[in-house]
């Protein structure tokens, strides 16, 4: 699929850069910590795209969006995401979070429950004392921005994928081109919003949305006692588990993600 040229449009103190894909009922989907919107899997928007309009996005301080001094915040990448909605026009889409965004899809559902339709949580978690936090040395790999890019992207794989995955398996051809480059200076500050975050666990009944929950069972980033505990705290929550499959489930599983979500939203 080509990537049709980002837009622009302002929300509060912030220009944030967007795309759109496809035509029908809107679909939000909501980036994870410090990943561009070049980075959701073309295979996986085109299956979206051939039934929604699908709108991706940078958070504030991500890709081609601006950013202010304003402290980031969960909540606050929440209200830019009602925000962008609001511009757009959409006054009630479907919404899915990936990883940190899962979060954001948590609190954009609580603060705007009139906004989102059908909710997609994709190996998250509820934040706060209760979510079940990766190991140290895992964490320690995830957020080292350390040396070239090679050198990054080298670190991520084993992060993303299990290893009996990529024993078999060469990544680059599961995962696309990323061209957009967030600065350390706002992936720090990602970072610190996503861990001050008290999260969501005592709210979590109160969300009212039907919610798919989706882990990858082997996913070393974001263990999948979270999807578990979520699935059990939102009232009628369905969980799917993906047996195998680590935090980069969309691109290592891709049929069966974009099946799991369309069969979902339909």
């Amino acid at each position: 699929m080509a990537l049709p040229p980002p837009e622009t449009c302002t929300i509060g103190d912030v220009t944030l850069a967007y795309r759109t894909y496809g035509t029908g009922f809107p679909l939000v989907l909501i980036n994870g910590l410090a990943s561009a919107m070049d980075t959701w899997n073309p295979p996986v928007l085109d299956a979206l795209a051939r039934h929604f309009r699908v709108i991706v996005f940078d958070h504030r301080g991500t890709g081609y969006s601006g950013a202010s001094a304003e402290s980031f915040s969960i909540p606050l990448f929440s209200r830019d995401t009602a925000g962008l909605m609001e511009h757009l026009g959409i006054t009630r889409a479907h919404v899915l979070g990936f990883s940190m965004g899962t979060c954001i899809a948590q609190e954009l559902e609580l603060a705007f429950p009139e906004k989102v339709d059908r909710l997609v949580l994709v190996s998250g978690d509820c934040g706060g004392t209760e979510a079940v936090r990766t190991d140290p040395d895992v964490f320690a790999r995830l957020i080292d921005r350390s040396g070239t890019i090679d050198d990054v992207v080298n670190r991520m794989l084993p992060l993303l994928f299990p290893s009996f995955w990529l024993a078999t398996h060469d990544p680059f051809r599961y995962c696309p081109a990323v061209e957009e480059i967030t600065s350390d200076e706002n992936a720090a500050r990602q970072l610190a919003a996503f861990l001050s975050w008290p999260g969501t666990f005592s709210r979590l009944e109160n969300i009212r949305s039907r919610t798919l929950v989706i882990t990858g069972d082997a996913d070393a980033v974001v263990p999948c006692e979270n999807s578990r505990l979520l699935a059990g705290k939102i009232p009628g929550a369905k969980l799917v588990e993906f047996p195998g499959a680590g935090h980069g489930l969309m691109y290592q599983c891709p049929d069966r993600f974009g099946e799991t979500v369309l069969d979902f939203l339909y």
